[in-house]
């Protein structure tokens, strides 16, 4: 995300505040969170309308990952994991076939 937030002009040090980091671990570990209660339900094996359907509030990472993914391959700005999450949501893709081609891809250093 930082990298993504500086192709757009943002201070990449704001991901690694309390607006980044402090709502990642929010959104990841609360069992109350709305992303998580939604990306729980997908990895169970619902299908976009099922969960969204079963979902009673909004789960913004949804949309957001659409938007991400797409601006990100605009741009020229390497996001492995939110074209995975777009692709699991919109494209069909397997939840567990996302996680195998991210596990598989090869190592280099992160900017």
């Amino acid at each position: 995300m930082a990298r993504y937030g500086a192709a757009f002009g943002a201070d990449p040090r704001t991901f690694f505040g309390l607006a980044g980091v402090g709502d990642l671990a929010v959104t990841a570990f609360s069992r109350h969170g709305r992303n998580r209660a939604f990306g729980e339900r997908i990895g169970r094996g619902e299908t976009l309308q099922q969960a969204l359907a079963a979902s009673p509030k909004v789960a913004e990472g949804v949309w957001t990952s659409r938007v991400v993914a797409s601006e990100a391959k605009r741009v020229g700005v390497e996001m492995p994991i939110a074209a995975a999450v777009a692709s699991v949501l919109f494209d069909g893709l397997p939840p567990s076939a996302a996680v195998k081609a991210l596990m598989e891809r090869d190592t280099k250093a992160e900017a």
